[in-house]
C-alpha cells in the first residue's frame, strides 16, 4: 500500500510539474481531458475490474451525477462546493438501485451489461420529457468564474481539481488492492459459488462495489456540468461515455492500478491524431475505439499494463513492476 501511495505522490507532482511549466493552451486542455477520461476508466474500473461486472450504462451515474450538479445550483440556488457531495450521493444512490435491482435477481455476464444499457437509456428518455430537467433542451449553468464558485478563468484551475478526483480514485483503487473489502470483491468476480462457500456475501460486496463505481462516475459528471456548464440528455446519458469509460479501463488493463490512466491516455492520444488527420468527421472517435479494442482483445488480452508485467517477469522484475 505504501508503494502504491508514494507512486500515487509521485505521479500528482509530475501533473503538477507539467501543468506549471505548460504554456499553451492546447496542452493544458489535452492534459485536462487525459485526466478527465481516466477518471471515467478508473471509475469503470473498480466494478468492471475488480468486481467482473461488465457494465455498458455507466452513463446512468454520470448523467445523475451531471444533472444533480446543475439542477442543485439553478434550481435549488446551491454553491457548486455544496452540491458535488450531493452529486456524489445520488450516483452513488443510483449504483445501489440498478444494483438491488439487478444482483438480487442473479443476473450476470452479457445479461448484467444489457441491462445497465437498458437502464441508462431509460433515464436518457426520462431526462428528455420531463420540465425540470429542460427537456430536451437541456440546462445551462450561468457562468460565474471563481474559485468559490468552482469555475475557473483557466485550464489550470480545472486540472487541479481534477487531479484531485483522480488521485482519490487513485487511492481508493490502491486499498481495494490491500483491503479485504477488495479481496472479497475479486473472489466474488473470480468464483460467486465459491465465494459464498467460504462465507462472503456476494449481494452486499458487489452492492459496495457498484456504489463506489458509481460515486466516482457521479463524480465525473459533476466535473462536467463545471466545465462545459451544459447539459442534455443525449450528452450524458448518452452510450459514448460509457463507451469512453469501458473502452479506456479494458485497453489499458482490467483489475490494475495503473492500467486505466494509460488505456485512457493512448485513446485520447490517438483521438487527437485522428482529429488532426480528418478533421470533426462524425463517429470517427468511436470507430477509433471500436479498432483499437478489437486489436487489444485480440492481441492483448491483459491490456497494455500486461505487456509491462510480462516484460518485468521476462527480465526478472516481478517484485518491482506492479501496475
Amino acid at each position: 500500500m505504501k508503494r502504491d501511495l508514494c507512486a500515487i505522490a509521485l505521479f500528482a507532482a509530475a501533473v503538477l510539474a507539467l501543468t506549471a511549466l505548460a504554456d499553451s493552451g492546447v496542452w493544458l486542455t489535452f492534459v485536462m481531458m487525459a485526466l478527465y477520461a481516466g477518471l471515467l476508466a478508473q471509475a469503470w474500473n473498480i466494478l468492471g475490474g475488480y468486481g467482473g461486472q461488465l457494465s455498458f450504462g455507466h452513463a446512468l451515474f454520470f448523467g445523475v451525477g451531471a444533472y444533480t450538479q446543475a439542477l442543485g445550483q439553478l434550481s435549488m440556488g446551491l454553491n457548486p462546493w455544496l452540491v458535488l457531495p450531493l452529486s456524489v450521493a445520488a450516483g452513488a444512490l443510483a449504483g445501489l438501485g440498478m444494483g438491488g435491482l439487478t444482483f438480487r435477481y442473479g443476473l450476470r455476464g452479457s445479461y448484467f451489461a444489457l441491462v445497465t444499457l437498458a437502464f441508462a437509456e431509460v433515464f436518457r428518455i426520462l431526462a428528455g420529457s420531463v420540465a425540470f430537467t429542460g427537456g430536451g433542451m437541456g440546462l445551462m449553468v450561468p457562468l460565474h468564474e471563481g474559485l468559490s464558485n468552482m469555475q475557473f478563468g483557466s485550464r489550470r484551475g480545472y486540472i487541479y481539481l481534477l487531479l484531485a478526483f483522480v488521485g482519490l480514485a487513485l487511492v481508493v483503487t490502491a486499498w481495494l488492492r490491500h483491503s479485504r473489502f477488495g479481496a472479497y470483491l475479486q473472489a466474488v468476480r473470480d468464483n460467486e459459488d465459491a465465494a459464498r462457500a467460504i462465507g462472503v456475501n456476494p449481494l452486499r460486496i458487489k452492492l459496495g462495489g457498484i456504489a463506489l463505481s458509481a460515486a466516482f462516475m457521479s463524480v465525473a459528471g459533476a466535473f462536467y456540468v463545471q466545465v462545459f456548464q451544459y447539459i442534455d440528455p443525449g450528452i450524458v446519458f448518452g452510450p459514448a461515455i460509457s463507451v469512453e469509460a469501458l473502452v479506456g479501463a479494458i485497453v489499458g488493463g482490467l483489475g490494475t492500478l495503473w492500467g486505466p490512466l494509460l488505456g485512457a491516455l493512448v485513446l485520447h492520444v490517438l483521438a487527437e491524431l485522428t482529429r488532426n488527420l480528418f478533421g470533426e468527421l462524425p463517429g470517427i472517435s468511436m470507430v477509433i475505439y471500436g479498432v483499437v479494442l478489437v486489436i487489444i482483445v485480440m492481441f492483448l488480452p491483459r491490456g497494455i499494463s500486461g505487456v509491462g508485467r510480462s516484460l518485468g517477469r521476462r527480465f526478472g522484475f516481478k517484485e518491482r513492476i506492479r501496475v
